[in-house]
């Protein structure tokens, strides 16, 4: 799929690129995702995790032995759709929600006068733990941008390792204070009108190896869904994604994308 030449990673096609990270599409519908949301709620629909979902939650690996057992069995899972939201401004927060597969956006309200998303969800995230701790409402909308696998553990077991586990508050604390500099980041981010700089930020954030450990490497998304996160066209990112492809900091491959460079993207365009 890649040619490793110079004249080839510099002239790659759109039609190469347009294989690796999905076909011609339509512009994304906006605000709303297309999709067919389920007429079932998300809790009706939940199951029983299974032994390899169980072992994409990174965190269950870090607690002590005798409170994962416990844990494990209050863990649920559902699938979700395109479009289909898993929380919602105003909500009452009562389980905290981590990515098995799919990817998920973070977003404001969509009747706000300007659309802002604060971030994507790829494999291996967990969302909402300063929520909980406060026992609030949620302040953001979390919506599926392809059909993934969403797990969730319930309020009152996320409270109970708090009080129990030193484990689990070294994960929870560590996940709030990689949490902040990702905000802190996206926020500078956002004052940028350099399309090729969002997308390599935005790449960067979301091959983040302690809050998204599931991605192992690969990022599996199309430039619509990386549109959705970014703010630009397809288009413009299919352009951005060419750029970074040529000064060697990611390489395009079928389904997705794959990190060469992670440093270089942080700090792209200071090379």
């Amino acid at each position: 799929m890649r040619r490793r030449d110079e004249r080839g990673m510099a002239s790659i096609t759109d039609t190469v690129v347009r294989t690796a990270l999905g076909s011609p599409s339509p512009p994304p519908l906006h605000p709303s995702l297309s999709g067919a949301v389920p007429t079932q709620p998300l809790r009706l629909r939940a199951r029983a995790a299974s032994a390899q979902e169980m072992g994409a939650i990174p965190w269950l690996k870090a607690i002590e032995p005798e409170l994962r057992e416990r844990v494990s069995a209050s863990i649920q899972v559902a699938e979700v759709e395109v479009g289909e939201r898993i929380c919602r401004i105003g909500r009452e927060a009562n389980f905290w929600f981590g990515v098995i597969d799919g990817l998920l956006k973070m977003s404001n309200d969509e009747a706000a006068a300007r659309q802002v998303t604060f971030t994507g969800v790829p494999p291996g995230g967990w969302f909402g733990e300063g929520t909980l701790l406060k026992r609030e409402a949620y302040r953001y909308n979390i919506q599926a941008l392809r059909r993934s696998v969403v797990a969730g553990l319930p309020l009152d077991s996320f409270h109970e390792l708090l009080e129990t586990s030193l484990a689990f508050n070294r994960y929870v604390l560590n996940q709030l204070n990689e949490r902040l500099g990702q905000f802190i980041a996206a926020r500078e981010i956002d004052r940028q009108s350099d399309p090729d700089l969002r997308v390599a930020r935005n790449l960067a954030a979301l091959f983040h190896p302690q809050l998204y450990p599931g991605v192992n490497g690969l990022l599996r998304i199309t430039q619509q869904e990386l549109g959705h996160l970014v703010g630009l066209s397809r288009q413009r990112v299919n352009e951005a994604l060419r750029h970074l492809q040529a000064q060697r900091l990611i390489a395009v491959e079928y389904g997705g994308l794959r990190v060469l460079d992670l440093a270089g993207l942080r700090v792209y365009p200071q090379q």
